[in-house]
């Protein structure tokens, strides 16, 4: 019977869902791990045998050796991509990318749009093209994954009328960054596969993006993503592959974080004493990485949130950055709500451990 491992945040991401991937690649090695949410600006850390990567394009199976699919609900980045499977090729890592054929592309012109609109700025955008991708994909001027393999000088009308659309005039820096684009379309090998294409794998690992406090259903308004963060979208996907075999893995930090602006419950200042490895420090349009004290109440309304959608009876939680914090959480509280508990300690899958109540 084929199974599905589906990856939620209970936050607001950068809870460990890269390390939770890489952990379930490492029981399932032989599984396809299906992106179903957000694009090029995730940043999941995963380290394998010394080696650490950040996976934004690929998934985070991709440093242990693992093929990637991005869904029709993702967004991709080629300029982001190419440098990415660079990257990637250098630590040995698996660059085997498949698309589906209505994944949404981002073009120099929305990363632009996003990173010069002082209202995306405001609900804190992470300057990557998210947001103004799908926004432009809601009227008529879209732009696939099925596109980037027509012939040049279609795709290269498309990139005008999007330019037209957000009335960019010339500019030499976005003259360089559409010439780049041009050049990673054309260096890339796409693979554009529909999900029949996912069939021929007995598990599917699912991996989720941000976290459930910011989909854009049910986050606080207006600063939530856009995109669906529940596991919405990887029970689609499972229903079309006919997979009742379901399990999901729940994540979270010890504590909280965001990145960016918005509500957050318990800010404060944290110590942490072994943060060495941080991805999320900071960057230029979310600024510094916000932490505040975990509340088990806020985290069991995220996951009450995304079982709205997500009818799997296997429900298992795992609490990530351990090691970060001096003083112990309650396991308690959390004892009848998941099949089991997990706890990791750093950003390699071999030190999760169960952990016992």
């Amino acid at each position: 019977m084929k199974k599905a491992k589906i990856v939620i945040g209970l936050g607001f991401g950068d809870e460990g869902k890269g390390i939770t991937t890489d952990f379930l690649c490492n029981e399932y090695p032989e599984a396809m791990v299906v992106r179903f949410s957000g694009g090029q600006q995730a940043a999941h850390t995963v380290m394998y045998e010394g080696k650490k990567h950040v996976h934004s394009s690929f998934c985070s199976g991709a440093l242990r050796g693992l093929p990637s699919y991005f869904s029709e609900h993702c967004t991709i980045y080629p300029s982001f991509l190419y440098n990415e499977q660079k990257e990637l090729e250098k630590k040995n890592g698996n660059t085997t990318l498949y698309i589906h054929p209505l994944a949404k592309v981002t073009t120099p012109f929305d990363v632009w749009h996003n990173r010069n609109n002082v209202k995306n700025l405001s609900h804190g955008s992470c300057g990557k093209g998210i947001g103004a991708t799908m926004k432009r994909n809601e009227g008529p001027y879209k732009l696939y994954a099925i596109d980037l393999v027509a012939p040049k000088p279609l795709l290269i009308e498309r990139l005008k009328s999007i330019a037209n659309y957000y009335g960019i005039s010339d500019s030499e820096d976005l003259q360089n960054e559409v010439s780049y684009f041009l050049q990673s379309v054309a260096a890339i090998d796409w693979k554009i596969k529909d999900y029949s294409f996912l069939k021929q794998y007995e598990t599917i690992i699912f991996e989720g993006s941000q976290g459930v406090l910011l989909d854009m259903n049910h986050g606080v308004f207006p600063n939530v993503t856009y995109a669906n963060t529940t596991a919405k979208n990887a029970i689609e996907i499972c229903n079309k592959l006919q997979i009742d075999d379901i399990e999901t893995f729940y994540v979270s930090r010890s504590y909280v974080t965001r990145h960016g602006n918005g509500w957050m419950l318990n800010e404060e200042e944290i110590t942490l004493i072994n943060n060495e490895e941080e991805t999320c420090t900071y960057n230029e349009y979310q600024k510094h990485l916000r932490f505040g004290k975990l509340n088990l109440e806020l985290l069991l309304y995220a996951k009450s949130i995304d079982q709205i959608y997500n009818p799997s009876t296997k429900n298992n939680i795992v609490i990530t950055c351990l090691d970060q914090l001096s003083e112990n959480i309650d396991m308690n509280v959390l004892q009848t709500n998941f099949n089991t508990i997990y706890g990791s300690y750093s950003p390699e899958s071999k030190n999760f451990k169960k952990l016992t109540i």
